[in-house]
Parts: C-alpha cells; sequence; structure tokens
C-alpha cells in the first residue's frame, strides 16, 4: 500500500521552498515504486518574472524527463500539494501519468473532477485513479498563509483566496 502521508510531506516540503521565496505555494513529487524519481515547485509567480508555465508538476514532468527518462509513467504516482489544474492535469495524463495524490483542492481552475469520458478518443479511454484530500490541512495552511501575505500579488483578488481564506 502506497504511503501517501509521507510522500505528500515531501510535496508539502517543495511548497514550502516556495513560500519561502514568496512563490505559490504547490509542491509535487512523482514517486515510482515507492521511490522518489523526481520533484518541482511553483516557479514564477513574483511579477517581474510571472508566467503560467511554471507549474509545480510541470517542472516535475520536466526534471523526470531530463533526469529518468527511462522509468515507466504508467507506474508514477504524482503527489500535488493543490489539485492539478486543467494543463497539468492534461500534461500528466499525456505523460503516461494515471495515479494523482493531492492535498489541497482547486476551487477554481482545478482539473481532475473532469469528466474525461466525455472528451475525444484520447482521453476517452483513459483510466485515472485520483485520491483527494491527503493532508488538506497543512497545505490549506501554506495558501492561508501566502494569502496573507500582501507582498504575494499572484491571485489575491481571486475567487481562490476568498474560498481558501474562509475555510477551516
Amino acid at each position: 500500500m502506497p504511503n501517501h502521508i509521507h510522500f505528500m510531506q515531501l510535496a508539502l516540503d517543495e511548497a514550502r521552498k516556495a513560500l519561502e521565496s514568496n512563490e505559490f505555494p504547490v509542491g509535487c513529487v512523482l514517486v515510482s515504486r515507492e521511490k522518489v524519481v523526481a520533484m518541482g515547485r511553483r516557479s514564477n509567480t513574483l511579477k517581474t518574472n510571472r508566467n503560467e508555465l511554471d507549474h509545480a508538476e510541470i517542472v516535475a514532468l520536466r526534471n523526470l524527463m531530463a533526469i529518468r527518462p527511462e522509468i515507466n509513467p504508467n507506474l508514477i504516482t504524482a503527489y500535488c500539494t493543490m489539485e492539478p489544474c486543467l494543463m497539468c492535469y492534461a500534461a500528466l495524463l499525456l505523460s503516461g501519468v494515471r495515479n494523482i495524490v493531492y492535498a489541497y483542492e482547486d476551487a477554481m481552475g482545478g482539473g481532475t473532477r473532469l469528466p474525461l469520458s466525455r472528451l475525444t478518443p484520447l482521453y476517452r479511454q483513459m483510466q485515472v485513479e485520483i485520491v483527494p484530500h491527503i493532508l488538506r490541512r497543512e497545505s490549506l495552511n501554506l495558501f492561508k498563509g501566502f494569502f496573507r501575505n500582501p507582498a504575494n500579488s499572484y491571485r489575491q483578488d481571486s475567487y481562490l483566496a476568498e474560498y481558501t481564506m474562509k475555510q477551516e
């Protein structure tokens, strides 16, 4: 049985590193056969270099391809401190990852509830296992810390910020 808590704690460590740099606190750890094979954290959310490509999952996938391209992606579980957005969810799926564990739901842009059976043939036949809310409170606290800091401008006036600050 997978050790979801252990690996999510590692993803949370990545998210904390992002937060310490005033970045959006998302971390991702890719695990194969109970071993970490790649990691990533969100970057480039600061105003000076902002982009929407350097999400934790994308960074982790890039790291995986650079250092461990031989690993069978069907054996990988992605541990994400926030539910993957549509871009990251699709990137994980297209890369062959079919197991996703996340901590905190992305109420504004989460992609894992997308009904794959209603999409084109490429996605329609995919069997994906999603495990939500592992260490949710720990992840939620990182996001609350991010949104409480007025120096962080990323998504401050969004539905996600409002939703996050109302969570217990």
